[in-house]
């Protein structure tokens, strides 16, 4: 029987990926049991298992701009760390990783194997890690790069304009990044099928869903589906909403590699974030927005 260890199982993705693997021989630690950062602490967590997903992340991307080296120790030396524990214990490793990592600046879905050159420090810290991987597990080490993640179990823009439908009429969201919206609970399926696929090869996969839209786009979907006037989004421009991190203005993932994998590719965005919406979290926060909405002056 495999035996899977998740790092970061506190962490929105993470406990998508311990909900799916409750009924497998698990070990799901967050950031408390498991500090990534101490060599030693992780060269016990890994072993005796057999799969390693790691969910641990710094993900403070604008923070990362100011403590670039905190960043980089968690995002690089620490996915080090986790490496050569699963080289020395034979283990596979399955790293979550950004789009981020990528310029961000072309005009069709960025291919796996297309050169890395992130734009800001979060993304220089994820390469590290990304770096770590590829040199210590060139045979059992997968790169798995996501982005704009959403889910139950964590703050993230979907739950953030649901809340601000509650308090505002209406909301400006910024229309000139392109991206694809990627239901956690999707990743972490695809995860799970990647670390039981033997025959898998190493190396990057994109695992973002499919098709593309813009954070407006998104954020009015968001709002049609909980029944709310998808009208009150309001599009407007990065420059609207300066930030201390500069933010990819087209991340969207090709996802070639998963044929080669015998994995299907995620399903598209707006499919999957219309069964989210049925989630408990999501549809409360609807219930909440809609009287909310109806009751305030127009």
């Amino acid at each position: 029987m495999t035996r899977w260890l998740i790092t970061g199982a506190g962490g929105m993705l993470g406990r998508d990926v311990h909900s799916l693997l409750a009924d497998r021989q698990v070990t799901a630690l967050d950031r408390a049991a498991l500090d990534i950062t101490d060599p030693e602490a992780v060269r016990a967590a890994v072993a005796g298992h057999d799969v390693v997903i790691n969910c641990a992340a710094w993900t403070d991307v604008d923070g990362a701009e100011s403590a670039e080296a905190a960043a980089t120790a968690v995002n690089g030396t620490g996915v080090r760390h986790l490496a050569v524990a699963c080289r020395d214990n034979g283990a596979r490793l399955l790293h979550v990783s950004t789009d981020y990592v990528l310029s961000g600046d072309g005009t069709e879905p960025c291919p796996e194997s297309a050169p890395t050159a992130p734009v800001n420090a979060y993304g220089r810290s994820k390469l590290a890690g990304e770096q770590a991987v590829a040199e210590l597990l060139p045979d059992t080490g997968y790169i798995v790069r996501t982005a704009w993640l959403y889910g139950e179990h964590g703050r993230n823009f979907v739950t953030t304009m649901l809340g601000l439908a509650q308090r505002r009429n209406t909301v400006d969201v910024v229309n000139d990044q392109q991206g694809q919206p990627t239901w956690t609970r999707d990743l972490a399926r695809l995860l799970l099928a990647l670390g039981s696929a033997d025959q898998a090869p190493p190396g990057v996969y994109h695992a973002t869903a499919s098709g593309h839209t813009t954070w407006y786009g998104l954020a009015r979907a968001a709002y049609e589906l909980a029944g709310l006037d998808p009208d009150r989004v309001r599009p407007t421009t990065s420059s609207a909403f300066p930030r201390p991190a500069r933010r990819p203005a087209y991340s969207v993932l090709g996802h070639a590699r998963w044929t080669a994998a015998g994995l299907p590719e995620l399903p598209d965005w707006r499919a999957s974030l219309t069964e989210a919406m049925r989630c408990p979290s999501f549809s409360s926060l609807a219930r909440e927005a809609v009287p909310s909405y109806r009751s305030s002056p127009h």
